[in-house]
């Protein structure tokens, strides 16, 4: 059996948190959903502000390769050249608050986010895995190995393991765990995947539901890696309006697992439903439960074909996320929290070549004014604009995450370029349980050591999971038996409204 447990922390009926947490994971012990319901709502009650669980969902915005800190919403206009760079600021809708001049669209929604200025952390490679999961430690080896065992799972995989787990296992028409626009690292040449996105210890079964880009760029751009060189035709630069996503082949269920199986098997899998709960870390591996839901789920039912359908939005509403893949994808993330979805990533990911992404250790600044800049700044204000207005957006957490930032100082490389550099960098928060027009931390003269309020990749997390109503310190059993913490950190008051 897998227990999941969390700090004793009593709430005000006498339950602990543990307790909850417990019954939770154990499903429920013979509690119905209005009980679990009741509960959750007690619980949440007693975070600070009761910013406990405000969040119903979450949107992850992942950039991969990372921005310059000083590019985004830490400019040091008064630095030297060859660490201020080439791009001035602009003021934006929070007082106090410069952005980078390619940010004019989101200059103008900043007085609803808060801007943590002061991330740092001692591991300067692409470890999403350690961004994104409660890993304490990353090294190059472990991250070109998506499936090694002493990996942790991804946090939406966590949220998506939970959640099911406090609801019994009830299916719902759209998967509750989506990633998009493609399988990660699935779209750059000649490397091998990279860890960080997918479940662990808990089994395929909590894998994202990856969909498929299926479309058409309509701007390239001059990449290389090593002796490879080429103009590559980039959909985060531009896309056709008719291109669209669809559920990805590599997340479908196995062929030879037919609908009129599953049929067959149905009746009597629900007899053992009860018993399947007591086995959850097998059914968890086996990945049946994945495969029957997403059967009845994903191909029986519109519901996914009708959230990923951006094109049912009218031609206004797409032209405020952009015409760009990560616009059009997080217009559709929209769309499946609105359709029900609990934890939904976008991510700008490497396409055809590697080193790509935000990665910018050569030509910096033509890549963030063509390539990078204008389809992340335009997507980012659709998303909270078009959630704020539609009354999401106080229950949908949105986060800006990457795994470090970027060389205070510019390199030398071909059009110049920033370096891998994580003593200090910045995310962005908004929604669900975030402050409104927030600033947390603070860097040096040169965005290059944090001078005040240092802050964790893993105290990011662990906030994030208390405003979707999860505690940090919740204990969930890998392989072994082993009792890890979804998160070894702390919750980060300052960003919670």
């Amino acid at each position: 059996m897998l227990n999941v447990l969390g700090s004793a922390k009593r709430l005000c009926d006498g339950l602990t948190r543990r307790d909850m947490l417990q019954a939770g994971g154990l499903g429920m012990l013979g509690l119905s959903l209005e009980q679990y319901l009741r509960l959750q709502s007690v619980q949440a009650e007693t975070g600070p502000g009761g910013s406990f669980g405000r969040a119903k969902s979450c949107i992850l915005l992942y950039l991969y390769g990372s921005p310059s800190q000083l590019e985004l919403a830490d400019l040091k206009p008064e630095a030297p050249v060859e660490i201020r760079g080439e791009l001035g600021g602009i003021p934006s809708s929070l007082p106090g608050l410069d952005v980078c001049e390619l940010m004019p669209n989101a200059a103008k929604i900043m007085d609803r986010m808060t801007v943590v200025r002061s991330v740092t952390h001692p591991h300067p490679i692409h470890g999403v895995a350690f961004a994104l999961t409660g890993i304490p430690t990353i090294e190059v080896s472990m991250e070109l190995s998506p499936r090694h065992p002493a990996h942790h799972p991804y946090m939406g995989s966590v949220v998506d393991y939970l959640d099911r787990q406090q609801r019994s296992g009830l299916a719902q028409a759209v998967p509750r765990h989506v990633a998009m626009p493609f399988p990660f690292s699935s779209q750059r040449e000649g490397e091998v995947p990279r860890a960080g996105l997918n479940a662990a210890f808990l089994g395929g079964a909590y894998d994202p539901v990856w969909t498929e880009f299926q479309g058409q760029a309509t701007s390239s751009i001059f990449k290389k890696l090593g002796a490879r060189e080429r103009d590559v035709f980039d959909p985060y630069m531009g896309i056709t309006p008719d291109s669209r996503l669809s559920i990805s082949a590599a997340t479908e269920m196995p062929a030879e697992l037919s609908l009129d199986r599953l049929d067959r098997r149905r009746s009597l899998l629900t007899q053992f439903d009860e018993a399947r709960r007591r086995q959850d870390a097998i059914v968890a591996s086996s990945g049946y439960d994945r495969f029957r839901e997403m059967a009845y789920g994903l191909i029986s039912s519109p519901a996914v074909s009708t959230a990923l359908d951006v094109a049912r939005e009218t031609p206004q509403m797409r032209d405020l996320y952009g015409m760009t893949l990560f616009g059009q994808c997080s217009l559709a993330a929209r769309r499946l929290v609105e359709a029900g979805s609990k934890f939904v990533t976008v991510v700008w990911d490497e396409y055809g070549l590697a080193g790509m992404g935000w990665d910018t250790h050569w030509n910096h600044y033509e890549r963030m004014r063509r390539e990078l800049m204008p389809g992340f700044e335009r997507a980012l204000y659709g998303l909270i604009t078009d959630l704020d207005q539609r009354g999401m957006l106080d229950e949908t957490l949105v986060l800006v995450l990457s795994e470090h930032g970027r060389t205070p100082q510019i390199n030398k490389a071909g059009g110049g370029g920033r370096d891998h550099w994580s003593k200090c960098y910045s995310v962005l928060m908004a929604g669900g349980g975030v402050k409104r027009g927030n600033i947390v931390g603070r860097s040096d003269r040169i965005a290059g050591e944090v001078a005040d309020r240092p802050v964790s990749p893993k105290d990011i997390l662990a906030t994030a999971y208390h405003c979707l109503g999860i505690d940090p310190e919740t204990i969930l059993y890998d392989r072994t038996n082993r009792p890890l913490k979804l998160v070894d950190a702390e919750v980060i008051p300052e960003i919670l409204a």
